[in-house]
C-alpha cells in the first residue's frame, strides 16, 4: 500500500485491542505528498469508512505536510488494519461527538458515554464522573505526605505533614470531536505551614463514546532534598459504595489472575452446600439475593462476622508484593497473599457498579501500591500510590559530598548534584463500570493499559519519507549482511534481557540503561561516578528508535517508549538553574557536575512525539527550545577555557548540535523561521572561518544570534562533536536545508577525520595538526555521508573496516557470546557479555545501521577474513 501515493497501510502494534478503545496515532509524508487543505479519509480493510480526527504535527520546508496526527475511537466494529488516504470532501462524521461545557468554575467533558468534570481552581482535580446520571467517582485529588528528619543528642525524630493538590490552571487542549484533552496544573498544598511544591501536570485524554479515560501525571520535584523527603504521593478518589456489604467487591490483580473479596464474605467457620453455592456466586462478582426460606440462618451468622473496610496492595521491589486487608482505622492490618509482580489493576464498586483504575509500568516502578478504604461506609476511597507510604521516604540526596572525577570519571569537580527541576511522568485509565468486571473483562483492562493500542506504518514507509533521518531496513541478501542483523538483533535482546536479570526498574530508574561493565564483579559498574547509568550518553535513544523504525517490532517499541520517558524526565532540568540542561551519566541521574544541553536535546524524543502525538513530550521539546541560553548561566566549557570577550563558548557538537536539534523541531512543528534562521547563521559562521567544520570545536558563542566566534583549532575532542546524536541532526539539517556548501561540509569531516597526521597537515595548510581525531568508529556514518556524496569507494570500505572489528577499540564481536558466570561468583545465575559497553552498542548500532543504508554495497564478503586482514 505504500507504493500508492496518499495512500498509508497501519496495522496494530501488537495487535487488535480486546475493548473498545480510543485510538491516537501518527502518520509521516513525503515531502510535497500531502498539501494542508487535503482531507484525510481511514477506512477498514474490509472498506467501511471509520470517523477520524486529524491534525498535523510537523511540516516540510515547502510548506507541505511532513506528519500528521490523528485520532480515532473504536467499538465492536474493530479491524486488524486500516488504510489511511487522501481524499475528497469532508471525512465520515462520528456517530458520538465530544462535547465540551466550559463555566468559571469547571470544565464538563461528556464523551456520549460518561460525563467528567475537572475543576478549575481548589483541591480537587477531578469534581465527578457520571454515567447514566450515576456519580462513579468525585473528589479525584493528589495526595501525599513531606516527611523531615531530626536527629538532636542522638535522637532522631521524624516530622509527617500530609499534602492535597491545588488546581492553579485548567484549559482545554484539544476539544473533539473524536478526541479531547484537559491540561490542570497547580502545585502540592502542605497542610500545616500552607507551602505549595512540587508542580504537577495531569492531563486528562478522552475518546468520543469511550467510557475510560487516560490520566497522564507529571510531578517536577522542586524541593531541598536534605530536608525535603517525599513520603508518599498518589491520586485519591471518591467511590459512591451502594448496596449490601456482601454485593460490594474489590478486584487486584496479581502476576496473572485475581484477588477477588467482598467486605463481607459468605465464608464462615461452616459453609453450607446452599451458602456454598451464594459464596461462588459471589467471588465471581455476582449480585446475592437471599432467600428467606432457605437462607434463614446466614444473616445472623453475616452479622456476627467481621466486616473487611480496607484493602491494599503494596508492590516494595520488583519481585515482591503483598495484599492486605483490615477491619478499620486502628486495627492491625493482615496479609492476605504475596506475589512477585502485580499487574496493576484496582477494583471497587457496590451493586451498582464501581470504578476500576489501572496503572501503566506499576511493577517496574516500584514502590507502589494501589488501596481501598471504606468498603463498608457510604463512600470509599480509591488511591494510587506513585510512591507507597509503607515505603521509605525517597532519598534524593547525593551519594557523597566529594566528586571523584579522577578515580570514577565524573564529569566535574563542582558538586552540582540536585534533583531540583527533575520530573516523572505516569500513566494511569479509568474506567466507569456499571458492574462488577468479570475476569475476562479485567485481563482485557490490564492488556490495554499496559500496552495501550497504536496504529503504526510499516516500516518501508517510514524509510522512504526520510521524516525521521535516514537509516537502512533489515538486509540479509549477503552472509555478512545477515551477521550484521544478527548482531543487531542480538544486542537488543541482550538489553532486554539484562535490564530483567539486572532489575533495571524502580521510579527514579525505569527506563535506562547502564553504562559500563565490570567483568570482575560481575556486575554493571553502578557505583563508579560516570559509569553508572547512561542518561543518553552517545545517544541509546536513537539506537533503539531506529530499531524500531526498520522492524515495526512491538518490544522494541516499548522499549525505547520508556527510555524516553524516563531520559526526557529524570535526565533533564524542567525548572530552576539548570532548566533545558541535562545530567551527565552518574550514579544518581541528577548527579553529575556536567549539566549539558545534548542531554534533553529534541531529536532524541520527537520519534516518540511523532508516532503517538504525546502531548507531556511536546511540551518537553517545547522546554529546550531555547536552551543555548543556559550557556549564559552555565558555560559547558568553563572548566577549560577562562572568561573572555565573548558572551558564553559552545562546541560545535555536542553542544551547538544539540541547539539544532531543538531548533530543527521548532521550525517543523510551527514554521518558526527564527529557528531555522539560527541554524543558518551557525552554519554560516563555520563557512567563514578557516577549516569550516573542521575547525574548533570549542567556539565563542552568541546565543541572540546563533552565531559561532573562532577562538583556534583542535581545542577540544573531535568525536564528542558526532557521536551525540550530532551526525543524525547534521545529515538530518542536510536533507531539509537543500544547501551544498553544507553537504560538502559535512562530506569533507567524514573524509577528513582518519587521514593520517601528515595528511591532515598538508590539507589544512598546518592549521590542523591531527590532534584529539579519536575512536575512528564513531565517525563511520560521517564516512558514510562522504562516500555517498563523492562516490569513494575506498572511504566507504575503511568506514567497515572501523565496523567490523578494527584493532582500535569500540568495536563489537560478531558473532555475539553471552557466557555463564560461575554460581559463588554472583549473587543469582546470570549471564554476562564481558567487554560490553553502552556506548559502544550505541554507537555501533547506529552507525552500522546507516551505512548499511548509505554503503551497503561496499560491505566485505567475510567478516573473519577481514578481522584477520586489520590484525595484520
Amino acid at each position: 500500500m505504500t507504493g500508492n501515493s496518499g495512500k498509508l497501510a497501519l496495522s496494530w502494534l501488537e495487535g487488535r485491542p480486546a475493548l473498545p478503545a480510543g485510538v491516537v496515532w501518527g502518520a509521516p509524508w513525503k515531502q510535497g505528498e500531502l498539501d494542508r487543505r487535503t482531507p484525510i479519509r481511514l477506512r477498514g480493510l474490509q472498506g467501511a469508512n471509520v470517523a477520524m480526527q486529524s491534525w498535523p504535527t510537523a511540516f516540510w520546508p515547502d510548506g507541505s505536510v511532513k506528519w500528521t496526527a490523528h485520532a480515532a475511537s473504536l467499538q465492536e466494529d474493530r479491524e486488524d488494519g486500516y488504510i489511511l488516504e487522501q481524499g475528497q470532501g469532508s471525512p465520515l462524521a462520528p456517530a458520538e461527538r465530544i462535547v465540551i461545557r466550559k463555566t468559571a468554575e469547571h470544565i464538563e467533558v461528556d464523551t456520549g458515554a460518561i460525563v467528567c468534570r475537572a475543576n478549575r481552581s481548589g483541591p480537587s482535580v477531578i469534581q465527578e464522573m457520571r454515567i447514566g446520571g450515576r456519580t462513579v467517582c468525585s473528589d479525584g485529588r493528589l495526595v501525599g505526605m513531606r516527611e523531615e528528619h531530626h536527629a538532636v543528642s542522638g535522637h532522631r525524630t521524624v516530622v509527617e505533614e500530609p499534602m492535597n493538590s491545588v488546581v492553579e490552571h485548567a484549559a482545554v487542549e484539544q476539544s473533539g470531536p473524536i478526541r479531547a484533552v484537559i491540561a490542570i496544573r497547580g502545585r502540592h498544598q502542605l497542610s500545616i505551614s500552607g507551602r505549595r511544591w512540587l508542580p504537577f501536570t495531569l492531563r486528562l485524554v478522552f475518546y468520543a463514546g469511550q467510557r475510560s479515560i487516560s490520566i497522564v501525571h507529571t510531578f517536577l520535584y522542586d524541593g531541598n532534598p536534605h530536608q525535603d523527603y517525599i513520603k508518599s504521593l498518589g491520586i485519591t478518589f471518591s467511590v459512591p459504595m451502594k448496596g449490601l456489604l456482601y454485593n460490594r467487591h474489590v478486584r487486584l490483580a496479581g502476576d496473572t489472575g485475581w484477588f477477588g473479596e467482598s467486605p463481607k464474605g459468605l465464608m464462615t467457620f461452616r459453609l453450607p452446600g446452599r451458602q456454598r453455592e451464594l459464596y461462588e456466586l459471589q467471588a465471581a462478582g455476582l449480585p446475592i439475593a437471599l432467600d428467606p426460606a432457605q437462607d434463614a440462618e446466614l444473616p445472623s451468622l453475616l452479622a456476627d462476622s467481621p466486616e473487611w473496610g480496607d484493602f491494599k496492595l503494596v508492590q516494595s521491589s520488583s519481585d515482591s508484593y503483598d495484599i492486605l486487608k483490615r477491619t478499620k482505622e486502628g486495627c492491625s492490618w493482615i496479609r492476605s497473599v504475596s506475589g512477585r509482580r502485580a499487574a496493576g489493576l484496582l477494583y471497587a464498586g457496590g451493586d451498582h457498579g464501581g470504578l476500576a483504575i489501572g496503572v501503566r509500568r506499576f511493577w517496574e516502578k516500584h514502590p507502589s501500591a494501589l488501596e481501598a478504604k471504606g468498603l463498608t461506609g457510604d463512600e470509599a476511597n480509591l488511591t494510587f500510590w506513585l510512591w507507597s507510604p509503607d515505603a521509605p521516604a525517597m532519598d534524593l540526596r547525593h551519594y557523597d559530598t566529594d566528586t571523584h572525577v579522577v578515580s570514577c570519571y565524573e564529569g566535574a569537580d563542582e558538586l552540582r548534584s540536585t534533583p531540583y527541576g527533575i520530573g516523572n511522568t505516569s500513566e494511569l485509565t479509568l474506567w466507569c463500570c456499571e458492574s462488577t468486571p468479570n475476569r475476562d473483562m479485567l485481563d482485557a483492562m490490564v492488556r490495554m493499559k499496559d500496552s495501550p493500542p497504536l496504529l503504526v506504518c510499516e516500516p518501508t514507509r517510514y524509510r522512504e519519507t526520510r521524516a525521521l533521518g535516514s537509516w537502512s531496513l533489515p538486509n540479509r541478501s549477503t552472509p555478512v549482511k545477515s551477521q550484521l542483523e544478527d548482531t543487531l538483533d542480538g544486542l537488543i535482546s541482550f538489553y532486554q534481557e539484562e535490564i530483567e536479570q539486572r532489575r533495571w526498574y524502580g521510579f527514579w530508574d525505569y527506563g535506562d540503561v547502564m553504562h559500563s561493565y565490570d567483568p570482575v564483579r560481575h556486575t554493571w559498574k553502578y557505583d563508579i561516578g560516570g559509569c553508572a547509568w547512561q542518561n543518553t550518553e552517545l545517544a541509546p535513544n536513537i539506537w533503539l528508535w531506529y530499531m524500531f523504525l526498520r522492524s515495526g517490532r512491538g518490544d522494541i517499541f516499548r522499549l525505547a517508549e520508556a527510555m524516553t520517558r524516563h531520559t526526557s524526565e529524570v535526565d533533564l532540568y524542567h525548572i530552576g538553574e539548570y532548566a533545558g540542561l541535562g545530567s551527565r551519566h552518574n550514579v544518581l541521574h541528577f548527579g553529575c557536575g556536567c549539566k549539558e544541553a545534548r542531554i534533553g536535546m529534541a531529536g532524541l524524543h520527537k520519534f516518540y512525539y511523532y508516532l503517538t502525538a504525546d502531548e507531556r513530550i511536546g511540551d518537553i521539546m517545547d522546554e529546550v527550545k531555547d536552551s543555548d541560553y543556559a550557556t549564559l548561566r552555565l558555560d559547558p566549557m568553563r572548566s577549560y577555557f577562562a572568561k573572555d570577550e565573548f558572551p558564553t563558548h559552545t562546541r560545535s557538537g555536542p553542544d551547538w548540535a544539540a541547539f539544532c536539534s531543538n531548533w530543527l523541531v521548532q521550525w517543523e512543528r510551527y514554521e518558526d523561521a527564527a529557528y531555522r534562521d539560527k541554524m543558518l547563521r551557525g552554519i554560516a559562521s563555520l563557512k567563514a572561518v578557516p577549516n569550516r567544520l573542521l575547525t574548533g570545536p570549542v567556539f565563542g558563542y552568541e546565543p541572540k544570534t546563533g552565531e559561532l566566534l573562532f577562538m583556534g583549532h583542535e581545542n577540544y575532542g573531535h568525536h564528542l562533536m558526532i557521536c551525540m546524536g550530532g551526525a543524525q541532526v547534521w545529515a538530518e539539517m542536510a536533507h531539509l536545508l537543500q544547501d551544498p556548501d553544507w553537504d560538502a561540509m559535512l562530506a569533507e569531516y567524514g573524509e577528513f577525520y582518519n587521514l593520517p597526521k601528515e595528511e591532515k597537515i598538508r590539507r589544512s595548510g598546518g592549521t590542523l595538526q591531527g590532534k584529539d581525531w579519536n575512536i575512528p568508529m564513531l565517525s563511520t556514518a560521517m564516512m558514510a555521508f562522504a562516500a555517498r556524496r563523492t562516490g569513494n569507494g575506498e572511504l566507504a570500505r575503511q568506514a567497515w573496516e572501523y565496523l567490523l572489528g578494527s584493532p582500535y577499540n569500540w568495536s563489537v564481536e560478531i558473532p555475539l557470546e553471552t557466557r555463564e558466570v560461575p554460581r559463588q561468583s554472583f549473587v543469582r545465575e546470570i549471564t554476562e557479555i564481558p567487554w560490553i559497553s553502552t556506548n559502544t552498542v550505541s554507537q555501533w548500532s547506529i552507525n552500522t545501521i546507516v551505512c548499511l543504508e548509505l554503503i551497503g554495497d561496499e560491505v566485505p564478503e567475510s567478516i573473519a577474513e577481514h578481522k584477520e586482514e586489520n590484525l595484520t
